[in-house]
């Protein structure tokens, strides 16, 4: 099917084809959303139960304080600890599938034509598709934090942020602190969202599209340990991934994650603009 302007019908309005809510209430109900949210959701008991079993990590530093030694130190803290355990590449999952299996999974079923026969304009179809994805990763951002802190909480207490570079935080601007480094992962994961989107308007398999997203993004944090590159390494979104570690000082420092997060838009926006392009010229015939 080639793109064509639908002819105007009484009470055809373009903006209300595929509504959001529509969409999200149909990956809502698809079993790999409700698995990504029960590992996401099991993470941090199985975090408790893995330092149960192997004692209190801060008698097993030698004399460098990190997070993980810091883990069972508050509920904040250990909130602090499964971000950083997840960040680098559990978190890439669900964003690569809520964002790769989208576009590629209607093709997979056939019904990606007869969305566009709705008529559904194509920009319409990528947006919603694109927000609903967007909007689910987020969540999966979400969930992780809020349930460690809330397992932390119970399992060691409500206490302030202990700091690896030394001192602490208040309870609340720990969870301040907390709030603002979900969000500049979230932005960092950005890149990983755009990439798996943009493949998933170039191909008919959804695996395909998620497997690419996450193994670049695999390469990328690759060639970022690759210290030859120099400089060129800031370029690299994986370069930045872990500026947020600014956020857990006693003084904030901005200048890493908005260098950061400038790099992932800037990624981003090129391949969501692709995306779009490469899609209103293509002949969907699935």
């Amino acid at each position: 099917m080639t793109a064509t302007t639908p002819a105007a019908a009484p009470g055809y309005r373009a903006r209300r084809t595929l509504p959001l809510r529509v969409e999200a209430r149909r990956q809502l109900r698809r079993r790999r959303t409700l698995v990504i949210g029960a590992i996401l959701t099991l993470l941090p008991f199985v975090l408790v139960a893995a330092f149960a079993i192997g004692g209190d990590p801060s008698t097993r530093n030698s004399g460098r304080i990190s997070l993980m030694t810091t883990a069972t130190a508050s509920g904040a803290n250990f909130a602090a600890t499964a971000l950083f355990v997840s960040a680098g590449f559990l978190l890439v999952v669900p964003v690569a599938l809520f964002c790769g299996d989208t576009v590629a999974s209607e093709a997979s079923w056939a019904s990606l034509r007869y969305l566009l026969a709705a008529p559904v304009p194509r920009a319409r179809l990528l947006l919603s598709k694109l927000t609903v994805g967007l909007v689910f990763s987020a969540a999966a951002m979400l969930l992780l934090p809020l349930v460690a802190l809330a397992v932390g909480t119970a399992a060691y207490g409500w206490g302030p942020l202990q700091l690896p570079t030394g001192g602490a935080l208040a309870p609340g601007d720990a969870v301040l602190r907390l709030a603002l480094v979900t969000g500049y992962v979230f932005v960092s994961q950005l890149v990983t969202a755009a990439l798996a989107f943009w493949l998933s308007t170039v191909t008919d398999a959804p695996l395909g599209a998620v497997g690419g997203a996450v193994g670049l993004t695999i390469v990328g944090n690759v060639l970022d340990q690759v210290t030859a590159l120099g400089d060129w390494r800031a370029v690299l979104p994986a370069h930045w991934q872990y500026a947020w570690a600014d956020a857990l000082q006693p003084q904030l420092e901005w200048s890493g994650m908005l260098q950061g997060a400038s790099v992932s838009v800037s990624y981003a926006l090129v391949l969501v603009a692709l995306a779009f392009r490469g899609f209103a010229r293509k002949d969907v015939v699935s």
